[in-house]
């Protein structure tokens, strides 16, 4: 079986997505491509540096790597992150308040509202307040619209807040106005574990989240 059996790739006019399924706790890795100058996004670095690597190599035969955003800093996101900078020389970024809590040296400390590129790709932050204080997704436009959230929405919910009602009524609120009060129906959600979902299957449950409180 091949290191990369689990990896998926999607393919339009301008960009490849890859996905690859890393480490115990089932962590999502995706690789962005853009199809006209090659340039290459890792969106969390979280476990297996030599199949990350692989991945890498999938899209770019000559390992291209120009950046890697982490979605937040929990250890489960960035187990692989000083092993595949140190490999490619990627450029590092993540949300502001999780930058110092990383284990490598964040080049970019992003805010809401940052655009990340990637050769001709633009990639939109947002950043969703609750399962940890800087967690950051990246929408990406097309057709149709991608948002990449980490561990902040999930099939089903919003992300673990343990128990903060504060944190989660932030997170929830953060979720409902900066995506799905931005972004349509057919928008793919790809998270940080498990399988994606869209906006459309989740937006008729937000009421209910709110109400049972996580």
């Amino acid at each position: 079986m091949s290191d990369l059996d689990s990896a998926l790739a999607t393919r339009t006019d301008d960009h490849e997505l890859r996905e690859l399924h890393v480490g115990p706790t089932d962590n999502v890795a995706y690789l962005l491509t853009c199809r006209r100058s090659g340039a290459q996004l890792l969106v969390d670095a979280a476990a297996e540096p030599d199949r990350l690597l692989a991945l890498v190599r999938e899209g770019s035969p000559e390992g291209r790597l120009d950046l890697v955003v982490t979605t937040h800093r929990h250890p489960d996101h960035v187990g692989a992150l000083e092993a595949v900078v140190a490999a490619t020389g990627a450029s590092t970024a993540a949300g502001a308040l999780d930058a110092d809590a990383l284990p490598v040296a964040v080049d970019r400390r992003l805010e809401d509202g940052d655009v990340v590129e990637v050769g001709d790709l633009r990639l939109r932050v947002r950043h969703l307040r609750g399962h940890t204080p800087g967690s950051v997704a990246l929408v990406l436009t097309g057709t149709p619209d991608r948002v990449f959230t980490g561990d902040s929405l999930f099939p089903g919910g919003v992300g673990n807040t343990r128990g903060n009602a504060d944190d989660f009524s932030s997170l929830l609120d953060d979720v409902t106005a900066r995506l799905f009060g931005e972004l349509g129906d057919d928008t793919v959600v790809h998270p940080g574990h498990g399988a994606p979902t869209t906006l459309g299957a989740e937006r008729p449950h937000l009421a209910d989240w709110r109400a049972r409180g996580w």
